[in-house]
């Protein structure tokens, strides 16, 4: 392997992933791409320079841009619009353009280049409707997925592969989806080695969280910043739950992938934290006022948005069995290493996250 390209390279996601692959394979020439869209992305140019990563500014849309070596040996595709409220109440063209037909022109190129494939869709591919109408029961601070289900695919454990997939899951899930199923289609017509990981809900430092995507650098970011937080839906009392993975723990899985790409070709995989690293919002914020030392005032917003969803954790079963992974580090962790990292650069950060 000579070429990595990482698209979204500037984003949270492929910056990261992209430095460290770098990092522990410096014999291979590592490209990240990204339109630069995402405000605060563009901090992570510096970061991808001093890794030894190629920086290359363009868009997943656009085939030229795609041509950045006349060989590629592997494409990370972690580029997306990645908020779930994209298109409700505005135009859907630039979450299709991008998830949809950028995956594609993805793809094409994998093919040409006979490269192999990583493809990072998301937990939102599961229709919400179906999700918040599971069995759970409510504690003192959180919704808890009850063992006995009517629908195959959940337990206690959380959402397999298994679930079904019928119903509405946001234009941002219906295009994350439809890339998968194309994605398939590209293993068996082509012979493409292509994987999807289906991540749910990913924190860490550098990510430019906001209300609609990344919610744990948010919630840390106003604990030190200040600035309003709300629990929002679901009675607006903070108890919906996610399940966090570190971006360490999603690079641990991604260079197994790479190892045995050919193996696991055409597979889907559920990836988060699982059971043992589920929180709900409340929960959430306990763990911002312990390592913070701050308590800030959260509101209440009773009224459900559109996609949201209750209680998602992630049975991670199938990956584990054939990968060997599996998620180390815990969300006290998680949200410590995110405070240091907002305390350590809160001058360029605060306009961004504030």
């Amino acid at each position: 392997m000579k070429t990595i390209l990482v698209t979204g390279g500037a984003g949270f996601v492929g910056s990261n992933l992209a430095i460290r692959l770098k990092r522990d394979l410096d014999d291979v020439r590592v490209v990240g791409l990204d339109n630069l869209r995402r405000r605060g992305s563009e901090l992570s140019i510096p970061r991808l320079r001093e890794g030894g990563v190629e920086f290359v500014h363009g868009d997943i849309r656009n085939r030229e841009d795609l041509d950045v070596s006349s060989r590629v040996d592997l494409i990370l595709e972690c580029s997306a619009e990645p908020s779930v409220l994209a298109g409700y109440g505005s135009s859907p063209e630039y979450v299709v353009q991008t998830n949809l037909a950028g995956t594609l022109t993805c793809l094409e190129l994998a093919r040409r280049r006979g490269a192999g494939l990583i493809f990072l869709s998301t937990s939102r591919v599961y229709p919400f409707s179906r999700i918040n109408a599971l069995r759970h029961t409510e504690t003192d601070t959180r919704f808890v997925l009850d063992e006995e289900q009517d629908t195959p695919g959940v337990s206690s454990e959380g959402i397999a592969e298994g679930f079904s997939l019928e119903g509405s899951r946001s234009l941002y899930g219906a295009t994350k989806l439809a890339s998968e199923i194309i994605l398939r289609e590209y293993v068996d017509m082509y012979g493409l080695r292509a994987v999807v990981n289906r991540c749910g809900v990913i924190a860490g430092p550098w990510q430019m969280g906001k209300v609609d995507q990344g919610v744990v650098v948010l919630w840390v970011a106003r604990h030190i910043f200040g600035g309003p937080l709300r629990y929002i839906g679901f009675g607006g009392e903070g108890k919906q739950v996610r399940d966090i993975l570190s971006i360490e723990d999603l690079y641990r899985l991604v260079r197994l992938q790479i190892d045995d790409l050919g193996g696991l070709s055409g597979e889907v995989f559920n990836v988060g934290g699982g059971r043992e690293n589920a929180v709900s919002l409340r929960e959430l914020t306990e763990l911002c006022q312990e390592e913070t030392g701050r308590r800030i005032e959260i509101g209440r917003e009773p009224e459900t948005r559109p996609a949201d969803i209750s209680v998602f954790v992630t049975d991670t079963k199938k990956v584990r069995g054939r990968t060997g992974w599996s998620p180390v580090d815990r969300p006290e962790k998680i949200v410590a290493e995110i405070t240091a990292w907002i305390r350590n650069h809160g001058e360029i950060l605060r306009p961004i996250l504030c």
